[in-house]
Protein backbone atom coordinates (compact mmCIF):
# COMPACT_ATOMS: atom_id res chain seq x y z
CA UNK A 1 0.00 0.00 0.00
CA UNK A 2 2.50 2.32 0.77
CA UNK A 3 4.37 1.69 -2.58
CA UNK A 4 0.93 2.52 -4.52
CA UNK A 5 0.84 5.69 -2.46
CA UNK A 6 4.13 6.65 -3.38
CA UNK A 7 3.82 6.21 -6.89
CA UNK A 8 1.07 7.82 -7.27
CA UNK A 9 2.91 10.56 -5.64
CA UNK A 10 5.27 10.43 -8.48
CA UNK A 11 2.52 10.40 -11.20
CA UNK A 12 1.18 13.94 -9.56
CA UNK A 13 4.58 15.04 -9.39
CA UNK A 14 5.60 14.48 -13.17
CA UNK A 15 1.93 15.48 -14.39
CA UNK A 16 1.94 18.76 -12.26
CA UNK A 17 5.64 19.43 -13.48
CA UNK A 18 5.41 18.53 -16.67
CA UNK A 19 2.16 20.77 -17.32
CA UNK A 20 3.77 24.15 -15.62
CA UNK A 21 7.50 23.39 -17.14
CA UNK A 22 6.54 22.06 -20.75
CA UNK A 23 9.13 19.44 -20.39
CA UNK A 24 8.47 15.75 -20.88
CA UNK A 25 7.22 13.18 -17.98
CA UNK A 26 10.44 11.32 -18.14
CA UNK A 27 12.67 13.98 -17.42
CA UNK A 28 10.49 13.93 -13.70
CA UNK A 29 9.59 10.46 -13.45
CA UNK A 30 13.02 9.15 -13.72
CA UNK A 31 14.58 11.10 -10.38
CA UNK A 32 10.91 10.62 -8.24
CA UNK A 33 11.10 7.01 -9.16
CA UNK A 34 14.14 6.54 -8.12
CA UNK A 35 13.91 7.81 -4.58
CA UNK A 36 10.54 6.29 -4.25
CA UNK A 37 11.96 2.29 -4.70
CA UNK A 38 14.85 3.71 -3.01
CA UNK A 39 12.66 4.61 0.21
CA UNK A 40 11.55 0.57 -0.22
CA UNK A 41 15.70 -0.39 -0.08
CA UNK A 42 15.21 -2.29 -3.46
CA UNK A 43 18.59 -3.23 -4.55
CA UNK A 44 20.92 -0.28 -5.19
CA UNK A 45 21.97 -2.01 -8.82
CA UNK A 46 18.25 -2.36 -9.86
CA UNK A 47 16.77 0.78 -8.98
CA UNK A 48 18.24 3.75 -12.08
CA UNK A 49 17.42 0.71 -14.45
CA UNK A 50 13.87 0.49 -12.88
CA UNK A 51 13.53 4.14 -13.12
CA UNK A 52 14.54 4.37 -16.41
CA UNK A 53 12.53 1.88 -18.32
CA UNK A 54 9.67 2.10 -16.12
CA UNK A 55 9.48 5.91 -17.32
CA UNK A 56 10.62 4.55 -20.72
CA UNK A 57 7.29 2.86 -20.64
CA UNK A 58 4.83 5.22 -19.24
CA UNK A 59 6.32 7.52 -22.47
CA UNK A 60 4.49 5.25 -24.89
CA UNK A 61 0.75 5.51 -24.22
CA UNK A 62 1.91 9.35 -23.64
CA UNK A 63 3.78 9.63 -26.93
CA UNK A 64 1.22 8.13 -29.10
CA UNK A 65 -1.76 10.55 -27.32
CA UNK A 66 0.30 13.76 -27.89
CA UNK A 67 1.52 12.56 -31.40
CA UNK A 68 -2.16 11.71 -32.73
CA UNK A 69 -2.70 15.61 -31.30
CA UNK A 70 0.16 17.09 -33.26
CA UNK A 71 -0.66 15.45 -35.90
CA UNK A 72 -4.27 16.62 -36.43
CA UNK A 73 -2.44 20.01 -36.36
CA UNK A 74 -0.48 19.32 -39.12
CA UNK A 75 2.74 19.88 -36.74
CA UNK A 76 4.46 15.83 -37.53
CA UNK A 77 6.99 16.92 -40.19
CA UNK A 78 7.00 13.84 -42.52
CA UNK A 79 10.38 14.34 -44.24
CA UNK A 80 12.11 15.37 -41.12
CA UNK A 81 10.52 11.81 -39.29
CA UNK A 82 11.67 9.86 -42.06
CA UNK A 83 14.71 11.12 -42.15
CA UNK A 84 15.18 11.12 -38.31
CA UNK A 85 13.12 8.16 -37.63
CA UNK A 86 14.73 5.31 -38.42
CA UNK A 87 18.25 6.33 -36.96
CA UNK A 88 17.15 7.45 -33.63
CA UNK A 89 14.66 4.01 -32.96
CA UNK A 90 18.57 1.88 -33.96
CA UNK A 91 20.06 4.13 -31.54
CA UNK A 92 17.47 3.63 -28.62
CA UNK A 93 17.22 0.11 -28.89
CA UNK A 94 21.10 0.21 -28.77
CA UNK A 95 20.66 1.83 -25.78
CA UNK A 96 18.29 -0.04 -24.22
CA UNK A 97 20.32 -3.35 -24.99
CA UNK A 98 23.51 -2.06 -23.59
CA UNK A 99 21.77 -0.71 -20.59
CA UNK A 100 22.91 -4.41 -19.17
CA UNK A 101 25.87 -3.57 -19.24
CA UNK A 102 25.72 -0.36 -18.00
CA UNK A 103 25.87 -0.16 -13.91
CA UNK A 104 23.25 2.35 -12.17
CA UNK A 105 25.64 5.23 -11.40
CA UNK A 106 26.54 5.19 -15.35
CA UNK A 107 22.97 5.72 -16.05
CA UNK A 108 22.77 8.49 -12.99
CA UNK A 109 25.83 10.12 -14.48
CA UNK A 110 24.53 10.29 -17.96
CA UNK A 111 21.28 11.79 -16.51
CA UNK A 112 22.68 14.33 -14.30
CA UNK A 113 25.28 15.31 -16.66
CA UNK A 114 22.82 15.65 -20.24
CA UNK A 115 20.00 16.88 -17.87
CA UNK A 116 21.96 20.22 -16.79
CA UNK A 117 23.18 20.60 -20.51
CA UNK A 118 19.35 20.86 -21.77
CA UNK A 119 18.40 23.17 -18.27
CA UNK A 120 21.68 25.26 -18.83
CA UNK A 121 20.37 25.48 -22.59
CA UNK A 122 17.15 26.49 -21.07
CA UNK A 123 18.02 28.66 -18.40
CA UNK A 124 19.74 30.79 -21.07
CA UNK A 125 18.08 34.03 -22.56
CA UNK A 126 19.17 33.23 -26.23
CA UNK A 127 19.17 29.68 -27.34
CA UNK A 128 21.99 28.00 -29.33
CA UNK A 129 21.64 28.66 -32.79
CA UNK A 130 24.48 26.37 -34.96
CA UNK A 131 22.89 26.90 -38.46
CA UNK A 132 20.16 28.69 -40.20
CA UNK A 133 18.78 24.85 -41.43
CA UNK A 134 19.75 21.92 -41.02
CA UNK A 135 22.93 19.85 -42.47
CA UNK A 136 22.58 18.84 -45.93
CA UNK A 137 23.91 14.73 -45.72
CA UNK A 138 21.92 12.27 -44.87
CA UNK A 139 24.51 10.78 -42.66
CA UNK A 140 24.69 13.76 -40.37
CA UNK A 141 21.06 14.01 -39.71
CA UNK A 142 20.97 9.83 -39.41
CA UNK A 143 24.31 9.88 -37.03
CA UNK A 144 22.70 13.44 -34.97
CA UNK A 145 19.34 11.48 -34.74
CA UNK A 146 21.02 7.80 -33.82
CA UNK A 147 22.96 9.69 -30.48
CA UNK A 148 19.56 10.95 -29.38
CA UNK A 149 17.84 8.18 -29.32
CA UNK A 150 20.76 6.38 -27.59
CA UNK A 151 21.08 8.95 -25.11
CA UNK A 152 17.33 9.16 -24.27
CA UNK A 153 16.93 5.59 -23.89
CA UNK A 154 19.54 5.33 -21.06
CA UNK A 155 18.06 8.48 -19.56
CA UNK A 156 14.30 7.53 -19.62
CA UNK A 157 13.13 10.57 -21.73
CA UNK A 158 11.05 11.00 -24.91
CA UNK A 159 11.85 13.19 -27.95
CA UNK A 160 11.14 16.83 -26.99
CA UNK A 161 13.97 16.89 -24.33
CA UNK A 162 17.28 16.09 -26.63
CA UNK A 163 15.43 17.04 -30.46
CA UNK A 164 13.53 19.79 -29.79
CA UNK A 165 16.41 21.62 -28.38
CA UNK A 166 18.79 20.24 -31.38
CA UNK A 167 16.40 21.35 -33.92
CA UNK A 168 15.97 24.80 -32.51
CA UNK A 169 19.75 24.91 -32.78
CA UNK A 170 19.25 24.60 -36.69
CA UNK A 171 16.95 27.05 -36.91
CA UNK A 172 13.85 24.43 -37.33
CA UNK A 173 10.15 26.05 -36.82
CA UNK A 174 9.57 25.18 -32.76
CA UNK A 175 5.74 24.21 -33.30
CA UNK A 176 6.97 21.33 -36.01
CA UNK A 177 10.05 20.67 -33.73
CA UNK A 178 7.53 19.76 -30.41
CA UNK A 179 5.44 18.05 -32.80
CA UNK A 180 7.80 16.05 -34.73
CA UNK A 181 9.33 15.06 -31.54
CA UNK A 182 5.81 13.60 -30.00
CA UNK A 183 6.08 10.93 -32.86
CA UNK A 184 10.04 10.33 -31.97
CA UNK A 185 9.08 10.09 -28.36
CA UNK A 186 7.64 6.57 -29.48
CA UNK A 187 10.69 5.44 -31.57
CA UNK A 188 12.85 5.90 -28.70
CA UNK A 189 10.71 4.26 -26.07
CA UNK A 190 9.25 1.28 -27.96
CA UNK A 191 12.41 -0.47 -28.88
CA UNK A 192 14.53 1.01 -25.45
CA UNK A 193 11.60 -0.50 -23.72
CA UNK A 194 11.87 -4.15 -25.66
CA UNK A 195 16.16 -3.51 -24.35
CA UNK A 196 15.68 -3.42 -20.74
CA UNK A 197 13.04 -6.28 -20.45
CA UNK A 198 15.34 -8.29 -22.39
CA UNK A 199 18.30 -6.80 -20.06
CA UNK A 200 16.43 -7.12 -17.26
CA UNK A 201 14.98 -10.41 -17.05
CA UNK A 202 17.40 -12.81 -15.45
CA UNK A 203 18.37 -9.97 -12.53
CA UNK A 204 17.37 -10.78 -9.04
CA UNK A 205 16.07 -7.81 -6.96
CA UNK A 206 13.40 -6.09 -8.87
CA UNK A 207 9.72 -5.52 -7.24
CA UNK A 208 6.89 -7.75 -7.44
CA UNK A 209 5.37 -8.05 -10.93
CA UNK A 210 8.33 -5.88 -13.06
CA UNK A 211 8.60 -7.50 -16.65
CA UNK A 212 12.54 -6.96 -16.71
CA UNK A 213 13.12 -3.88 -15.58
CA UNK A 214 9.39 -2.49 -16.09
CA UNK A 215 7.87 -2.20 -13.46
CA UNK A 216 3.71 -3.10 -14.73
CA UNK A 217 2.28 -1.63 -11.33
CA UNK A 218 4.18 0.81 -11.54
CA UNK A 219 3.15 2.09 -15.27
CA UNK A 220 -0.16 1.23 -14.45
CA UNK A 221 -0.29 3.97 -11.64
CA UNK A 222 1.74 6.45 -13.34
CA UNK A 223 0.60 6.89 -16.66
CA UNK A 224 -3.59 7.70 -15.72
CA UNK A 225 -2.39 9.56 -12.62
CA UNK A 226 0.31 11.74 -14.24
CA UNK A 227 -2.12 12.00 -17.86
CA UNK A 228 -4.62 13.42 -15.20
CA UNK A 229 -2.51 16.06 -13.29
CA UNK A 230 -0.93 17.50 -16.72
CA UNK A 231 -2.89 20.22 -18.52
CA UNK A 232 -0.41 19.20 -21.54
CA UNK A 233 1.74 16.10 -21.24
CA UNK A 234 4.57 16.44 -23.89
CA UNK A 235 7.00 14.23 -24.30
Amino acid sequence: AMLVAGLAMTGVASGVLAGLLGVGGGIVIVPVLFWVLSLFQFSPDVISHLAVATSLAVIIPTSISSMRSHNRRGNVDRPLLNLWGPAIFVGALVGGIMSKFIPGAGLRLVFGVVGLLVAVNMALPKHLVISDRLPKSGWINRAIAAVIGFVSSLMGIGGGTLSVPTLSSFSFPVHRAVGTSSALGLLIALPAVAGFIWSGLAIAGRPPLSLGYVSLPAVAILYPVGFFFAPLVDT
